[in-house]
């Protein structure tokens, strides 16, 4: 019997494991570039490419009634049941983060992210440079995503602006669709006249707001929804809101509405009289406003620190005391506001950083910055081609080829859609201008953060202590607070430096700690 040897060969490699995940809201949808699966095409070109086996694709696709992202929670509870994966393929920044909550639930998890457009691999041992400029592109993609909302707004400002009330219809009106095409409102046949009633009942002046609670539940006023009564807070806004006698208030301005009122002007002014006759009170003194209020909390006991003036001038911070009797002494305001100043002088990082930075920043911005441009450049093409179509049928008109209503008809057609073209265009171009800003505007914070704090008023500094720091807590005459990524990031690289006997500036830079690995063709300048 004669024994067999196992037989050699090559042994492939086992390919390492991954999850992809793609994103689009439904706006960035219609535009070209941004759809689902144009993400999943790169994203598997990149895995064949590197070896690596997508286990499970998980999609988003974000819409204006509903914005949360239950495949990014799916994605990480995977991450979480299935050790063996420790890989996620994204297009770019953007794409996985909406927050800053995201960056850390995922950086938690110890995993690796691959960046596939920007050609950029993170993990834990990525250097502080690398995670720096990472965080700082997480806060631009968070900018970038809020321009995405931001579009929404637009489109209100632009009908209020018109006199259309821009949301959904308050008591006693509906939301319909007018000739035109756009959304306006109408007086609901039902309960109309009860608002109307209930502006005449209260401008006898011998109803309370409680007694016309009751009056509006017997006219038919009530929830839409539950059927009860509307309570007296309810009643007094309908009261107080202009849109009943043709007005309405929109982001802090006042538009004269192209929907019918339902009472006239002189009612609704003689009910203001009313309710305002009523709740008068003497003005109230203003409130002092204190810098550190609700910022940090008592090392003793965890209760906040709160603060008051003694002797008309001098502010003093102590323990709120809300657990019971604390031993933690007062302490001046001058002394936390050093303690602070000192503490983000060492975020001063020095030029040579910062211009690479800059530089990082931009490189890896060029091919957003080419999405954007290609896509001004399609719809300006169309812009284009719309109007040599308006011309040519001008032309068909005044020849009488086509009768004037074919041609209000189709020309009001094209010319919307010449807005629509205007105002994508208008999109990219203010997306691709605030994507770099806010990361521009983070460096020079960050750099000149003691510098700033030391000069700015009490409320300019809660808004800069905010941006960089997540927590402070104050326990016998010591300051601790906690850095808020990527600032810390800087503070980690400082320490370093000062522990090998550095210095700011050029050293800074150079230090091992900071730069890049080197498989990066990202150096510091200078």
């Amino acid at each position: 019997m004669t024994s067999r040897k196992p037989i050699s060969g090559n042994v492939l490699p086992v390919a390492k494991k991954a999850l992809s995940y793609a994103r689009v809201s439904s706006k960035e949808q219609e535009k070209e570039g941004f759809s689902i699966p144009a993400q999943q095409k790169l994203l598997q070109a990149y895995a064949v490419q590197n070896g690596i086996a997508v286990e499970r694709e998980f999609v988003d696709v974000e819409t204006a009634k509903q914005s949360g992202r239950l495949n990014f929670e799916e994605m990480v509870r995977f991450l979480k049941r299935h050790d063996s994966i420790r890989i996620v393929l994204v297009e770019k920044t953007d794409r996985l983060y909406r927050n800053l909550k995201d960056w850390v639930t995922l950086d938690e998890l110890d995993i690796e992210i691959h960046l596939v457009k920007e050609g950029v691999v993170l993990s834990r041992d990525s250097k502080s440079s690398e995670k720096f400029v990472h965080g700082i592109k997480v806060l631009m993609a968070k900018n970038y995503i809020d321009n995405l909302s931001e579009e929404t707004r637009k489109g209100q400002q632009e009908k209020a602006e018109q006199g259309i009330w821009p949301t959904r219809a308050p008591l006693g009106y509906l939301n319909t669709t007018g000739p035109d095409g756009k959304k306006i409102i109408v007086p609901d046949p039902k309960k109309a006249g009860a608002i109307t009633h209930l502006f005449g009942w209260y401008a006898t002046g011998t109803l309370s707001v409680k007694e016309l609670a009751k009056q509006a539940q017997r006219a038919g006023l009530c929830h839409e929804r539950a059927g009860k009564a509307l309570p007296q807070s309810s009643i007094h806004a309908v009261l107080r809101n202009r849109i009943y006698m043709g007005e309405f208030e929109w982001r802090g301005r006042l538009y004269k509405g192209r929907h019918q009122p339902l009472v006239p002007r002189e009612l609704w002014e003689r009910v203001q009289g009313i309710l305002d006759g009523r709740n008068a009170k003497k003005p109230k003194s203003g409130k002092p406003e204190f810098a550190f209020v609700g910022l940090i909390t008592c090392g003793h006991c965890g209760c906040a620190m709160t603060a008051e003036i003694k002797k008309g001038r001098y502010v003093y911070y102590h323990c709120s005391g809300w657990k019971g009797k604390c031993p933690e002494p007062y302490v001046r305001e001058e002394v936390l506001s050093e303690r602070f100043s000192a503490l983000l002088t060492q975020l001063d990082f020095g030029e040579p950083v910062v211009d690479w930075l800059s530089s990082a920043l931009l490189e890896s911005h060029a091919d957003e910055r080419r999405e954007h441009d290609a896509a001004i450049t399609r719809l300006q093409t169309e812009y284009d081609r719309l109007q040599h179509r308006i011309h040519g049928i001008y032309v068909d008109k005044l020849d009488g080829k086509i009768d004037s209503a074919f041609f209000e008809r189709m020309s009001a057609e094209w010319r919307s859609e010449q807005d629509r073209c205007l105002r994508e265009i208008g999109w990219h171009q203010s997306a691709d201008q605030s994507y770099l800003q806010e990361g521009v505007q983070l460096l020079a914070i960050a750099q000149s953060a003691g510098k700033l704090f030391a000069r700015q008023t009490a409320p300019e500094k809660r808004r800069l202590l905010n941006f960089v720091i997540s927590n402070s807590v104050w326990k016998e005459g010591q300051l601790n607070a906690t850095l808020r990524q990527p600032f810390d990031l800087i503070l980690e690289t400082a320490v370093a430096v000062a522990a090998q006997g550095g210095s700011k500036g050029r050293n800074f830079a150079e230090n091992t700690v900071w730069l890049p690995g080197p498989d990066s063709n990202q150096r510091p300048t200078g």
